[in-house]
């Protein structure tokens, strides 16, 4: 029976039934000019005391983090609370919101949505929105289809095309 003389230590097998976990340096990882971190610096530098105000005692992420993986999520037509928590512990731009926080449930972001964000919505969104217009990100025109596609406006038919004043 022949021998096998190792003449290097095997890292590769799981003999300790243990993990090998290397540590992620997130901040070299993503570039400086993404639109994370934008979103992140804008998130950081904002009033939210309306936000902070609505909570009774905060669980282990705070309301902050909460609002930026939501903003992130919206900024990339995502609305599923499921799918945040799936990129809570996929997605590296995720991670870095979440600041090395564990990734929140899917029903701790619908809570924070319905319960939280709704009430000061208008007020946080409005405030991101001036900053962005300030910055010179978005224009007028930008702003104001924006706004259209949130805001109704009641529809008016004109006489002309009014189904009741065609002569039969």
């Amino acid at each position: 029976m022949t021998k096998h003389i190792n003449l290097q230590k095997n890292y590769s097998l799981n003999q300790g039934g243990y993990q090998l976990k290397l540590p992620l340096n997130i901040e070299t990882i993503i570039p400086e000019d993404d639109s994370v971190r934008l979103l992140s610096q804008f998130v950081e530098e904002m009033d939210l005391t309306d936000l902070y105000s609505t909570y009774e005692r905060i669980n282990s992420v705070s309301p902050g983090t909460l609002l930026k993986i939501v903003l992130y999520s919206y900024m990339n037509g995502d609305y599923s609370s499921r799918s945040m928590e799936l990129n809570c512990k996929r997605d590296i731009n995720f991670m870095f919101l979440l600041e090395g926080a564990p990734a929140p449930d899917h029903a701790t972001f619908a809570r924070f949505r319905s319960i939280h964000f709704a009430r000061c919505s208008k007020r946080i969104l409005a405030e991101m929105s001036n900053a962005l217009f300030d910055l010179g990100e978005i224009s007028n025109e930008n702003l104001f289809e924006a706004a259209s596609i949130f805001v109704p406006t009641k529809k008016t038919v004109s006489p002309e095309i009014s189904p009741r004043s065609k002569s039969a």
